[in-house]
């Protein structure tokens, strides 16, 4: 994770806000003492009715083990693209989150391709989950957005983004934004640095995925699976970084590592884990767990959770693949 944002902080001029309403009563770090199982099965079918009904979805009875399937024959498709990116299609539309193309980021560190970010026709959308440049690539946003594409971000990245000319719209936490067909919505991260970042929830084309950029582990993923899982895949870093960037060095994992991202994945309900953010050569000031892969899988067997190992430029199939 560079540790240079994408903008400087500066004021900026209002930020688009989110057409949507808010869902009452989500703003609250968990559930009170008082609060009976029947009103947080009630909160959790809310929010779920509401991401379903926007894609036109068919709800399942809660508890059901599948994520709601589409009215409709259009399905989600998702492919892995370099570092953390990802990219979303439904129909002709087309989402991106935290898309990279820049290779000054990462220079010759980065073993991955840059996929091209080309998009014909439909509308445009970019998620971006922080400042940081590896995530929040001005190159990669303004070729993915084109003159008429929205970048959706939290409120903190909103305010620079628009400031450097981009349409913006901003994204309090858990506020479901209707972005024709798809419906994202932003959930809690936690950063190794301490800075602001979110994971992004998307729904389309009766498929529901999570997209959690560099996270540390945290204590929301429960909250997180109770309200809005099960999800289809659950895209996870897995490098487990530790990066010497900020003194004294903790000498500590700053981003999830394989095993954590197992237990993720199980706690969100994952149907698929697929691993991102992983790849970079070892230097002095950031070094990755050696042979991820190789421990995510035997963390999988363990715990019987699916993994699609989707290499750059690669669609997923849906189906455990490695």
């Amino acid at each position: 994770m560079p540790h240079t944002d994408s903008f400087p902080r500066t004021q900026s001029p209002v930020v688009r806000p989110c057409a949507c309403e808010r869902i009452e009563g989500e703003q609250r770090v968990g559930p009170s003492n008082s609060e009976s199982r029947n009103d947080r099965a009630s909160r959790r079918d809310f929010l779920r009715a509401a991401a379903a009904f926007s894609v036109g979805a068919v709800l399942l009875p809660a508890g059901m083990g599948r994520a709601a399937k589409a009215a409709d024959s259009a399905a989600l498709r998702a492919q892995r693209l370099a570092w953390a990116g990802v990219r979303l299609r439904l129909g002709q539309d087309t989402l991106f989150v935290d898309p990279l193309i820049d290779p000054t980021v990462w220079g010759t560190a980065l073993k991955d391709p840059l996929v091209p970010l080309d998009v014909s026709g439909g509308n445009r959308f970019v998620l971006v989950t922080h400042r940081h440049s590896d995530h929040f690539d001005p190159v990669a946003v303004r070729q993915a957005l084109g003159d008429t594409g929205t970048l959706v971000c939290a409120p903190d990245v909103a305010v620079a983004a628009a400031a450097s000319g981009l349409r913006v719209r901003s994204a309090p936490l858990y506020e479901p934004i209707l972005l024709n067909d798809f419906t994202a919505t932003a959930v809690p991260a936690a950063d190794g640095y301490g800075d602001p970042q979110v994971s992004w929830i998307v729904s389309g084309g009766g498929r529901r995925v999570i997209h959690c950029r560099d996270t540390l582990w945290h204590g929301s993923w429960w909250r997180i699976g109770r309200q809005f899982g099960p999800f289809d895949a659950a895209f996870l870093p897995i490098n487990g970084a530790r990066f010497g960037w900020r003194k004294p060095v903790s000498d500590v994992h700053a981003v999830l590592t394989p095993e954590q991202a197992v237990a993720a994945a199980v706690v969100l309900e994952a149907r698929l884990l697929v691993p991102i953010h992983y790849g970079v050569a070892a230097s002095d000031d950031y070094q990755e767990v050696p042979d991820a892969e190789a421990l995510l899988l035997a963390a999988a067997r363990k715990r019987k959770v699916s993994v699609e190992l989707a290499r750059p430029g690669e669609w997923l199939t849906w189906q455990a693949r490695t």
